[in-house]
Protein backbone atom coordinates (compact mmCIF):
# COMPACT_ATOMS: atom_id res chain seq x y z
CA UNK A 1 0.00 0.00 0.00
CA UNK A 2 1.43 3.53 -0.93
CA UNK A 3 1.27 5.65 1.48
CA UNK A 4 0.65 9.62 2.21
CA UNK A 5 1.34 11.72 5.18
CA UNK A 6 0.03 15.37 5.41
CA UNK A 7 0.57 17.12 8.62
CA UNK A 8 1.71 20.64 9.65
CA UNK A 9 3.46 18.95 12.61
CA UNK A 10 7.22 17.41 11.51
CA UNK A 11 6.84 14.95 14.92
CA UNK A 12 3.43 13.33 14.04
CA UNK A 13 4.77 12.72 10.34
CA UNK A 14 7.92 11.39 11.74
CA UNK A 15 5.88 9.23 14.70
CA UNK A 16 3.38 7.86 11.55
CA UNK A 17 6.42 7.65 9.62
CA UNK A 18 8.39 5.13 11.81
CA UNK A 19 4.88 3.20 12.58
CA UNK A 20 4.10 2.58 9.19
CA UNK A 21 7.54 1.09 8.46
CA UNK A 22 7.90 -0.78 11.75
CA UNK A 23 4.62 -2.88 11.74
CA UNK A 24 5.00 -3.15 8.20
CA UNK A 25 1.43 -1.72 7.15
CA UNK A 26 3.15 0.09 4.09
CA UNK A 27 5.43 2.59 1.99
CA UNK A 28 4.90 6.25 2.52
CA UNK A 29 5.51 7.62 -0.77
CA UNK A 30 5.88 11.09 0.28
CA UNK A 31 4.66 13.66 2.92
CA UNK A 32 4.16 17.58 3.36
CA UNK A 33 3.30 20.02 6.09
CA UNK A 34 1.01 22.62 3.66
CA UNK A 35 -2.32 22.42 2.16
CA UNK A 36 -1.28 23.23 -1.24
CA UNK A 37 1.57 21.71 -1.35
CA UNK A 38 0.27 18.56 0.14
CA UNK A 39 -2.56 18.46 -2.66
CA UNK A 40 -0.23 19.15 -5.44
CA UNK A 41 2.24 16.02 -4.46
CA UNK A 42 -1.07 13.71 -4.21
CA UNK A 43 -2.15 14.46 -7.82
CA UNK A 44 1.53 13.72 -8.94
CA UNK A 45 1.82 10.58 -6.54
CA UNK A 46 -2.08 8.94 -6.40
CA UNK A 47 -1.17 7.33 -3.48
CA UNK A 48 -4.03 4.60 -2.05
CA UNK A 49 -4.27 5.91 1.21
CA UNK A 50 -3.52 9.85 2.61
CA UNK A 51 -2.87 10.25 6.39
CA UNK A 52 -4.37 13.97 6.12
CA UNK A 53 -4.70 16.20 9.14
CA UNK A 54 -7.68 18.25 9.69
CA UNK A 55 -6.60 21.84 9.80
CA UNK A 56 -3.34 22.67 8.00
CA UNK A 57 -1.58 25.95 6.62
CA UNK A 58 -2.61 26.66 3.28
CA UNK A 59 -6.02 24.48 2.62
CA UNK A 60 -7.38 22.20 5.16
CA UNK A 61 -7.84 18.51 4.99
CA UNK A 62 -11.85 18.49 4.58
CA UNK A 63 -11.56 20.82 0.94
CA UNK A 64 -8.54 18.57 -0.03
CA UNK A 65 -10.46 15.36 0.36
CA UNK A 66 -13.35 16.77 -1.44
CA UNK A 67 -11.35 17.79 -4.61
CA UNK A 68 -9.35 14.39 -4.57
CA UNK A 69 -12.79 12.29 -4.42
CA UNK A 70 -13.77 14.26 -7.31
CA UNK A 71 -11.42 12.85 -9.24
CA UNK A 72 -9.77 9.72 -7.48
CA UNK A 73 -12.52 7.96 -6.23
CA UNK A 74 -10.82 4.80 -5.41
CA UNK A 75 -8.52 6.67 -3.17
CA UNK A 76 -8.73 6.41 0.78
CA UNK A 77 -8.13 9.03 3.69
CA UNK A 78 -7.67 8.66 6.96
CA UNK A 79 -8.55 12.16 9.20
CA UNK A 80 -5.75 12.86 11.74
CA UNK A 81 -6.33 15.52 14.25
CA UNK A 82 -6.68 17.05 17.89
CA UNK A 83 -9.77 18.34 17.19
CA UNK A 84 -12.63 16.36 18.59
CA UNK A 85 -15.29 18.16 17.87
CA UNK A 86 -18.63 16.17 16.50
CA UNK A 87 -19.41 19.03 13.82
CA UNK A 88 -15.71 18.36 12.70
CA UNK A 89 -15.95 14.63 12.64
CA UNK A 90 -19.45 14.17 10.70
CA UNK A 91 -18.53 17.39 8.30
CA UNK A 92 -15.15 14.52 7.26
CA UNK A 93 -17.41 11.40 6.93
CA UNK A 94 -19.47 13.38 5.02
CA UNK A 95 -16.67 13.48 2.52
CA UNK A 96 -15.71 10.06 2.48
CA UNK A 97 -13.46 9.87 5.48
CA UNK A 98 -14.77 6.60 7.60
CA UNK A 99 -11.50 6.67 9.93
CA UNK A 100 -10.52 9.25 12.23
CA UNK A 101 -7.33 9.19 14.93
CA UNK A 102 -7.10 11.35 17.39
CA UNK A 103 -3.52 13.32 18.37
CA UNK A 104 -1.19 12.55 20.63
CA UNK A 105 -0.91 9.29 17.79
CA UNK A 106 -1.06 6.03 19.04
CA UNK A 107 0.81 3.19 17.38
CA UNK A 108 -1.81 0.67 18.20
CA UNK A 109 -4.48 2.71 16.60
CA UNK A 110 -2.96 3.31 13.89
CA UNK A 111 -1.86 -0.31 12.95
CA UNK A 112 -5.78 -1.34 13.57
CA UNK A 113 -7.18 1.57 11.20
CA UNK A 114 -4.63 0.91 8.52
CA UNK A 115 -5.07 -2.66 8.40
CA UNK A 116 -8.87 -1.85 8.42
CA UNK A 117 -8.61 0.39 5.70
CA UNK A 118 -6.24 -2.44 3.52
CA UNK A 119 -9.04 -4.95 4.30
CA UNK A 120 -12.05 -3.38 3.31
CA UNK A 121 -9.79 -2.22 -0.15
CA UNK A 122 -9.33 -5.85 -0.49
CA UNK A 123 -13.48 -6.05 -0.74
CA UNK A 124 -13.26 -3.55 -2.57
CA UNK A 125 -10.61 -4.61 -5.45
CA UNK A 126 -12.80 -8.02 -5.18
CA UNK A 127 -15.71 -6.43 -6.60
CA UNK A 128 -13.79 -4.74 -9.21
CA UNK A 129 -12.95 -8.06 -10.59
CA UNK A 130 -15.93 -9.45 -10.77
CA UNK A 131 -17.56 -6.50 -12.48
CA UNK A 132 -14.54 -6.88 -15.08
CA UNK A 133 -15.35 -10.13 -15.50
CA UNK A 134 -18.64 -9.18 -15.96
CA UNK A 135 -17.87 -6.79 -18.32
CA UNK A 136 -15.95 -9.20 -20.46
CA UNK A 137 -19.21 -10.98 -21.93
CA UNK A 138 -20.26 -9.37 -25.36
CA UNK A 139 -23.50 -8.51 -25.34
CA UNK A 140 -24.81 -9.28 -29.12
CA UNK A 141 -28.09 -8.70 -30.41
CA UNK A 142 -29.13 -12.37 -30.11
CA UNK A 143 -28.21 -12.26 -25.94
CA UNK A 144 -31.21 -9.60 -26.11
CA UNK A 145 -33.18 -12.27 -23.37
CA UNK A 146 -29.92 -11.40 -21.07
CA UNK A 147 -30.29 -7.91 -21.40
CA UNK A 148 -34.07 -8.00 -20.38
CA UNK A 149 -33.15 -10.34 -17.77
CA UNK A 150 -30.41 -7.65 -16.23
CA UNK A 151 -33.03 -4.88 -16.11
CA UNK A 152 -35.94 -7.27 -14.49
CA UNK A 153 -33.15 -8.43 -11.89
CA UNK A 154 -31.99 -4.53 -10.86
CA UNK A 155 -35.96 -3.73 -10.81
CA UNK A 156 -36.42 -6.86 -8.42
CA UNK A 157 -33.27 -5.32 -5.70
CA UNK A 158 -35.14 -2.25 -6.45
CA UNK A 159 -38.51 -3.16 -5.04
CA UNK A 160 -36.75 -6.06 -2.29
CA UNK A 161 -34.90 -2.29 -0.92
CA UNK A 162 -38.71 -0.37 -1.31
CA UNK A 163 -37.24 2.14 -3.12
CA UNK A 164 -38.18 1.33 -6.80
CA UNK A 165 -41.12 3.97 -6.28
CA UNK A 166 -38.09 7.06 -5.79
CA UNK A 167 -36.71 9.21 -8.59
CA UNK A 168 -33.47 8.65 -8.36
CA UNK A 169 -34.20 4.36 -8.84
CA UNK A 170 -34.95 5.01 -12.43
CA UNK A 171 -31.45 6.73 -12.58
CA UNK A 172 -29.87 3.30 -11.29
CA UNK A 173 -31.41 1.34 -13.42
CA UNK A 174 -30.36 3.65 -16.46
CA UNK A 175 -26.58 3.71 -15.15
CA UNK A 176 -26.78 -0.42 -14.23
CA UNK A 177 -28.13 -1.12 -18.33
CA UNK A 178 -25.36 1.23 -19.10
CA UNK A 179 -22.22 0.19 -17.45
CA UNK A 180 -23.72 -3.73 -18.34
CA UNK A 181 -24.38 -3.07 -21.78
CA UNK A 182 -21.29 -1.03 -22.84
CA UNK A 183 -19.03 -3.39 -21.09
CA UNK A 184 -17.48 -0.24 -18.47
CA UNK A 185 -15.16 -0.64 -16.33
CA UNK A 186 -15.92 1.42 -13.27
CA UNK A 187 -12.98 1.17 -11.25
CA UNK A 188 -11.74 4.09 -12.94
CA UNK A 189 -14.48 5.91 -13.20
CA UNK A 190 -16.82 8.47 -11.09
CA UNK A 191 -20.59 8.69 -10.58
CA UNK A 192 -20.57 12.30 -12.00
CA UNK A 193 -18.64 10.65 -15.38
CA UNK A 194 -21.07 8.35 -15.66
CA UNK A 195 -24.17 10.37 -15.24
CA UNK A 196 -22.74 13.32 -17.72
CA UNK A 197 -23.85 10.70 -20.68
CA UNK A 198 -27.68 10.76 -19.53
CA UNK A 199 -28.08 14.40 -18.17
CA UNK A 200 -26.71 17.94 -18.93
CA UNK A 201 -26.95 18.49 -15.00
CA UNK A 202 -24.72 15.59 -13.68
CA UNK A 203 -25.13 16.61 -10.31
CA UNK A 204 -28.92 16.22 -10.02
CA UNK A 205 -28.74 13.30 -11.43
CA UNK A 206 -25.85 12.38 -9.17
CA UNK A 207 -27.98 13.64 -5.81
CA UNK A 208 -30.63 12.07 -6.87
CA UNK A 209 -29.07 8.71 -6.88
CA UNK A 210 -27.29 9.24 -3.39
CA UNK A 211 -30.81 10.22 -1.56
CA UNK A 212 -32.81 7.61 -3.31
CA UNK A 213 -29.37 4.81 -2.12
CA UNK A 214 -29.65 6.65 1.39
CA UNK A 215 -33.54 5.54 1.25
CA UNK A 216 -32.20 1.87 0.09
CA UNK A 217 -30.13 2.17 3.42
CA UNK A 218 -32.59 3.47 6.00
CA UNK A 219 -34.91 0.53 4.68
CA UNK A 220 -32.45 -2.23 5.24
CA UNK A 221 -31.13 -0.85 8.15
CA UNK A 222 -35.10 -0.86 9.85
CA UNK A 223 -35.41 -4.83 8.64
CA UNK A 224 -31.99 -5.37 10.58
CA UNK A 225 -33.66 -4.03 13.54
CA UNK A 226 -36.62 -6.06 13.38
CA UNK A 227 -34.96 -9.56 12.38
CA UNK A 228 -31.50 -9.42 12.14
CA UNK A 229 -31.65 -12.61 10.12
CA UNK A 230 -33.93 -11.43 7.78
CA UNK A 231 -33.44 -12.64 4.24
CA UNK A 232 -33.13 -8.87 2.29
CA UNK A 233 -31.12 -8.15 5.12
CA UNK A 234 -28.33 -10.86 5.12
CA UNK A 235 -28.15 -10.38 1.00
CA UNK A 236 -27.78 -6.93 0.63
CA UNK A 237 -26.98 -5.38 3.60
CA UNK A 238 -23.09 -6.12 3.20
CA UNK A 239 -23.00 -6.40 -0.75
CA UNK A 240 -24.56 -3.39 -1.41
CA UNK A 241 -23.42 -1.24 1.62
CA UNK A 242 -20.36 -0.54 3.87
CA UNK A 243 -21.74 -2.50 6.88
CA UNK A 244 -20.39 -0.14 9.38
CA UNK A 245 -22.62 2.51 7.83
CA UNK A 246 -25.22 -0.18 8.14
CA UNK A 247 -25.10 -0.51 11.89
CA UNK A 248 -24.22 3.69 12.20
CA UNK A 249 -28.19 3.73 10.19
CA UNK A 250 -29.33 1.27 13.01
CA UNK A 251 -28.14 2.61 16.33
CA UNK A 252 -29.27 6.15 14.60
CA UNK A 253 -32.68 4.69 13.86
CA UNK A 254 -32.61 3.22 17.71
CA UNK A 255 -32.02 6.80 18.67
CA UNK A 256 -28.98 5.85 19.96
CA UNK A 257 -26.57 8.55 17.94
CA UNK A 258 -27.35 12.03 16.45
CA UNK A 259 -26.25 10.50 13.02
CA UNK A 260 -27.35 7.82 10.72
CA UNK A 261 -24.61 5.81 8.10
CA UNK A 262 -22.93 7.24 4.87
CA UNK A 263 -23.52 5.86 1.37
CA UNK A 264 -21.15 5.01 -1.43
CA UNK A 265 -23.40 5.00 -4.29
CA UNK A 266 -20.79 3.38 -6.71
CA UNK A 267 -20.24 0.29 -4.20
CA UNK A 268 -24.30 0.02 -4.32
CA UNK A 269 -24.54 0.33 -8.25
CA UNK A 270 -21.43 -2.24 -8.55
CA UNK A 271 -23.32 -4.19 -6.33
CA UNK A 272 -26.60 -4.67 -7.95
CA UNK A 273 -24.18 -5.69 -11.13
CA UNK A 274 -22.74 -8.47 -9.30
CA UNK A 275 -25.89 -9.55 -7.92
CA UNK A 276 -27.49 -9.52 -11.23
CA UNK A 277 -24.81 -11.37 -13.06
CA UNK A 278 -24.39 -14.52 -10.15
CA UNK A 279 -28.37 -14.75 -11.03
CA UNK A 280 -27.35 -14.96 -14.96
CA UNK A 281 -24.68 -17.79 -14.27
Amino acid sequence: MRIFILDDDINVIKVLEKIIHDRNLGTVVGKAMDGKEGYKKIELLKPDLVLIDLLMPGEDGISIIKKLKAVYSSMEFIMISQVSSKDMVEKAYEHGVEYYIYKPINALEVETIIKKVKERMKIDKTLIKIQELFNDKEVSIENRDEKDFCEQCIKDILKKLGIMGEKGSYDIIKVCKYIINNNIDISNMTIRNLCNNFSENPKSMEQRMRRTVAVAMSNIASLGIEDYMNDIFVEYSSSLFNFEQVKKEMDFIRGKTHRGGSVNTKKFIAGIITHCENKNN
